[in-house]
């Protein structure tokens, strides 16, 4: 009879092993099926997509949705990656694309614009209830209301910590465009803050 303990052992060798690899090692260790590389890399990612596509889709059944799709879209591509960007990189411009789609879907379904706005998002409603002193839930509350297009420049640039290279191909827009659409972002924000009694916007 094999010793349990001793496959258990090896087992948890093995998943601490694969934590400690690079992201790119586990792309290329999940397109030759390996689960576990998988699970880590799940894990190691999930929260980030999913909050990326929430601020998009403003509905968290829909986010949940999409992570599962955007995961999946990684074990059947995971071969196809080729280590032009960060992995991350290439998982947000995977959650962005699934989720400018379904948006798109959504107003196919005669939701305009304006009933899209009108959705109430739950993820405000803690941090409304927090005094105005609470800087940090102000700053989130200015990001929401900025437009989409400034929102998602602030959200990859602050929140998800990408250079103006990954977020130009993120967006698919060129350098440029990403620094003047931040420039605005930032001057909107910085207006917006000042009105909530936040003198300076600190990235």
């Amino acid at each position: 009879m094999p010793n349990v303990i001793a496959i258990n052992a090896q087992a948890s060798q093995s998943i601490i092993a694969a934590q400690a690899t690079s992201d790119d090692m586990l792309l290329e260790s999940i397109a030759d099926g390996n689960r576990t590389s998988m699970h880590i890399l799940y894990c190691r990612h999930n929260v980030r997509v999913y909050r990326f596509i929430l601020r998009i889709v403003r509905d968290a059944t829909t986010a949940e949705d999409l992570v599962s799709q955007v995961f999946l879209d990684v074990w059947r591509t995971a071969g196809q990656f080729q280590g032009r960007s960060q992995v991350s990189t290439w998982l947000l411009s995977i959650a962005r694309f699934k989720a400018l789609t379904a948006m798109r879907q959504r107003r196919f379904e005669d939701i305009d614009q304006e009933d899209v706005r009108q959705i109430p998002d739950d993820t405000d409603t803690p941090e409304t209830s927090l005094d105005r002193s609470d800087t940090s839930a102000i700053l989130r509350a200015c990001v929401q209301k900025l437009s989409p297009a400034h929102r998602e420049i602030i959200t990859l640039v602050y929140y998800h910590e990408k250079s103006v290279e990954e977020v130009g191909r993120i967006i698919g827009i060129p350098q440029s465009t990403v620094k003047t659409r931040m420039f605005y972002a930032r001057k909107q924000l910085a207006d917006l803050l000042k009105g909530c009694g936040v003198d300076r916007f600190a990235a």
